[in-house]
């Protein structure tokens, strides 16, 4: 069994809407640890700030962590743009994730959010206006540097060979009050972007809660004080992430910190729950409708239920002990539904069941079974062996890399439809 999760003081009063159309207040989760075991990084990388060198924004300083031997050099001159790539930032970026395309920028908010391209030449600049979040920049596979809130600016990664090369930038944290913009990627002098890569055939979505964002994963303390949690939470480190890429699927991490399905953490913020921003790509922005695109995920990962369950009903909520079993169970019976009725009859659909909640959540997958719909299944979550060592009880990056396994392992056993 599943410890209960416990969190701050303050986390009753996650993601209250203070008003329509309002910024959402919330306490931040972010990370800003190195992947472990990532190669070396290329020698000369940079995360210095040119002046200008094409960013669609100026560029500022902010806080960054490289390679130690980083060149602080910036490149000078125009950057080119291959012409494969001018189309815009869909012919230069993949991603998977919820973005709505604004002008020369992608609007986002939810974690993990990943942006691969690809560049011929010895640098390339990463444009981004994010004050909340950090991120994580991957050169060839290496992790190079991470970005702590970097704020409006372009940083770059300078040194390499004279080479055509791929980068990866993804969003660590849950960020949900404030919406994040990426602006592309920009080539050194002499350089150029390139096409896009493709996309993956595979289509993986996570839909959770902050087990699932990776809160706190590589804290070495369950104890984070101020903004400890925030720079110790890595959803590229996540079990979703992990399953995903060992998989070689493009994936959603669709999880918000503090959310339940019916019920938030310790009853906090009344009257909202996850369902209610499930539809949205930007998250403080009420009625806010993510268009799918292309996205038609083959799986859909459900592990909802720990926030409603981790601590007692309080006098003046609108349930019982008992009648919250029943309207949790009614909740997922309709968003089970909701996912088949999105995605389609092809789709699998695992509800992950655990701790106190685990029969619950089996009994509504049995009566789906009874129903005629066998492509949703249980997968019971085994605790075995997970150390709780994060921030404040959650999942350890030894924790992902268990239940990543055993996911994987599960997910070997579907009848897939890729």
């Amino acid at each position: 069994m599943l410890p209960s999760h416990p969190r701050r003081p303050w986390w009753g009063a996650f993601m209250a809407v203070v008003s329509a159309g309002a910024l959402v207040a919330v306490a931040g989760c972010a990370g800003a640890h190195s992947r472990p075991g990532a190669d070396p990084a290329p020698s000369g990388v940079a995360g210095s700030d040119p002046a200008g060198a094409g960013a669609l924004w100026p560029a500022q300083s902010g806080a960054a962590s490289a390679s130690p031997s980083a060149s602080k050099a910036a490149p000078s001159g125009s950057p080119t743009i291959e012409p494969a790539a001018t189309g815009g930032l869909l012919s230069q970026v993949h991603t998977a994730g919820r973005v709505e395309v604004s002008g020369n920028t992608m609007r986002y908010s939810w974690p993990g959010v990943y942006f691969e391209g690809r560049f011929r030449g010895t640098g390339v600049g990463i444009v981004l206006n994010d004050s909340g979040a950090d991120y994580d920049v991957q050169i060839d596979g290496a992790g190079v540097a991470t970005l702590v809130t970097p704020g409006k600016t372009t940083r770059w990664v300078n040194g390499l060979n004279n080479a055509q090369h791929t980068v990866r930038v993804v969003k660590r944290n849950d960020s949900p009050w404030s919406i994040s913009e990426f602006g592309g990627f920009v080539a050194a002098p002499g350089g150029a972007i390139l096409a896009a890569p493709p996309a993956r055939s595979r289509q993986i979505e996570f839909i959770g809660d902050s087990l699932t964002v990776g809160y706190g994963n590589t804290s070495t303390s369950r104890s984070c004080p101020g903004d400890q949690v925030a720079r110790s939470t890595d959803t590229d480190l996540s079990y979703g992430a992990l399953a995903a890429r060992r998989l070689a699927a493009d994936y959603q991490i669709n999880a918000i910190s503090g959310k339940g399905l019916v019920r938030n953490y310790n009853g906090g913020d009344p009257g909202t729950d996850y369902r209610g921003s499930y539809d949205r790509a930007l998250l403080s922005v009420a009625g806010d409708v993510w268009s799918l695109g292309s996205w038609r995920p083959q799986l859909v990962v459900v592990y909802l239920g720990t926030n409603d369950f981790s601590t007692a009903v309080h006098a003046g909520e609108p349930w019982t002990a008992d009648t919250l079993v029943t309207a949790y169970r009614d909740a997922y019976t309709g968003f089970l539904q909701k996912l088949r009725n999105r995605y389609g009859a092809k789709t699998t659909i695992v509800a992950v069941g655990a701790g106190s909640f685990a029969n619950y959540v089996q009994q509504v997958v049995q009566q789906r079974n009874a129903a005629g719909d066998g492509r949703v299944r249980y997968w019971a979550l085994d605790g075995s062996g997970l150390d709780s060592s994060g921030c404040d009880y959650h999942f350890s990056t030894h924790d992902d890399r268990l239940i990543a396994d055993r996911l994987g392992a599960y997910i070997g056993t579907l009848a897939l439809a890729w």
